[in-house]
């Protein structure tokens, strides 16, 4: 036979927490219902200004009570209006489901330990007499579309400022910056230069120091986090995003490279400069080579 029990199941929360959640919904509700109540006192308060009825009649229908209507009829706003406790703003934004639109967090990135790395040797020394003297070289990116994004490596001469050598691609890669040197230094095999880059992976593999070594190149780098060791390539990116990047929409990867390749086109062959006796980079690059 089936016994009954004439005891209570205690609650698995004690008591105060009960009674804590209950003061807090009815807060809420209380908060709620004066907002609301806001268009019912200014729907009263206009038909009473226009037709003069009886305000206790809509008492009854809109089921208010007299004195919170008046007492929002008299309420007046203070010199100290918006110096509102920020709980009770965040309360009301919960109520009324408002939520700030913040920044995305930005991703941690692991950082990876670096094969080999370099001095630096070039010590923000952004000048040199000859060609092929001190080589800079980095990479940038740059969007199109709605999410796509393109990189550009680049190789710039400090004798003239000449982009020795460039490639465009989708992902930021060895491969991109292998192709980057390689065609300078088929374009140039007679070239030793100082080789300065930042501390990116690809800059600080074995694989790349082995190119080096091989075209009889010596290696310099940045300090971490000293963008500014870097100053003249950075320079560079500035000046190409300024002239050409951040003018104009690009919708396709294809237009985001032709724009490229035609800017690059011009800055070494049709750029004439004060600095340079009004010659371009290319031409000045040539002087240098005669005059050597």
């Amino acid at each position: 036979m089936r016994k009954i029990s004439f005891f209570k199941r205690k609650s698995a929360e004690p008591s105060w927490r009960l009674l804590s959640k209950k003061t807090r919904r009815d807060r809420k509700e209380a908060v709620l219902s004066q907002i609301q109540n806001e268009t019912v006192y200014l729907a009263i308060q206009e038909i009473y200004d226009e037709q003069g009825c009886p305000i206790s009649e809509f008492y009854r229908f809109a089921g208010i009570s007299r004195s919170a209507y008046y007492k929002w009829l008299k309420w007046k706003p203070s010199e100290n209006e918006f110096q509102v406790n920020a709980k009770r703003i965040l309360r009301l934004m919960r109520v009324l489901h408002l939520k700030s639109v913040c920044r995305r967090r930005r991703r941690n990135y692991v950082k990876s330990t670096p094969e080999v790395t370099a001095e630096n040797i070039l010590n923000r020394e952004f000048h040199a007499e000859h060609f092929g003297e001190k080589w800079l070289t980095d990479i940038t990116e740059m969007k199109y579309g709605a999410s796509g994004k393109a990189y550009l490596s680049a190789i710039l001469d400090l004798a003239d400022k000449s982009i020795v050598s460039f490639v465009i691609g989708h992902s930021n890669n060895n491969g991109l910056v292998f192709e980057t040197f390689e065609i300078a230094h088929e374009n140039h095999p007679e070239a030793k230069p100082l080789f300065h880059s930042d501390r990116g992976y690809q800059y600080t593999s074995k694989s790349f120091r082995k190119k080096l070594n091989g075209a009889g190149m010596t290696q310099s780098m940045s300090r971490v986090s000293r963008c500014i060791d870097n100053g003249s390539m950075e320079a560079f990116w500035g000046m190409l995003k300024s002239e050409m990047y951040y003018l104009k929409k690009f919708q396709t990867y294809e237009e985001l490279k032709e724009a490229i390749s035609d800017y690059i086109d011009y800055y070494n062959n049709h750029r004439y400069q004060k600095r340079l006796n009004c010659m371009t980079l290319i031409e000045y690059r040539n002087y240098l080579k005669g005059a050597a």
